[in-house]
């Protein structure tokens, strides 16, 4: 487990000049995605977002981004510069949503379940976020966000007694991690659909976490 939505959009007054014209609406396919002038930098994200869900990271390509939203072939370029840009963007966005959904968490499995969830609701951010090759490895909100990430992870681990975790909380840490993100990543591929079932993910994971972390019997 390495990362609040950033639906604000900080370049809104540029984007007014960025080749919009009014009522014009952001697509995905044939689905209508409306916006206005302040919201562009929004709409390419949710139309790449989508991209990345249908047909994964490497359909991406900035010319057709602009013609699904609608909007000039300079557009997505004025806010991202170019593709790793955006995806980077996408990624850094993933983890900020991430360390808010394990901040939730009332312990360590209750994280597990958290990100077993949020790799459920936002799996385009999880595809991007751990394909590093795509990514712009230094870009400062990236690696803020990665890190926040992280720690909301730490702080989980370090709440469970020694005698639940072994001696050293950074290899328990990889542990929890390993097991909740092996978990969502099988279950995103529809490898886990014969053992899971009808039944509820989370409630499996939660099952799976009772069987690491606990006290040792005396």
């Amino acid at each position: 487990m390495a990362p609040a939505n950033t639906d604000a959009d900080p370049n809104a007054n540029a984007s007014a000049g960025a080749g919009t014209t009014a009522g014009a609406s952001a697509k995905t396919g044939d689905t209508p995605r409306p916006y206005h002038h302040g919201d562009l930098r929004r709409a390419i994200l949710n139309t790449a977002l989508d991209v990345i869900s249908a047909d994964g990271p490497s359909a991406l390509s900035l010319r057709d981004l602009a013609r699904r939203a609608g909007v000039s072939h300079a557009a997505p370029a004025h806010h991202f510069k170019d593709r790793t840009g955006l995806l980077t963007a996408i990624a850094a966005e993933g983890y900020e949503l991430l360390a808010a959904t394990l901040a939730q968490a009332a312990d360590l499995k209750d994280a597990g379940v958290h990100y077993v969830r949020f790799a459920r609701e936002h799996p385009a951010h999880f595809q991007v976020m751990f394909t590093p090759e795509l990514l712009r490895a230094n870009d400062l909100e990236l690696t803020t966000a990665r890190t926040l990430a992280g720690e909301r992870l730490r702080t989980a681990v370090s709440a469970v007694p020694p005698e639940g975790r072994g001696t050293d909380p950074r290899l328990a840490g990889v542990a929890a991690w390993s097991l909740a993100h092996g978990f969502a990543t099988l279950l995103l591929s529809h490898n886990l659909d014969g053992p899971v079932g009808d039944q509820d993910p989370e409630e499996v994971f939660r099952a799976l976490t009772g069987m690491l972390f606990q006290p040792k019997s005396p």
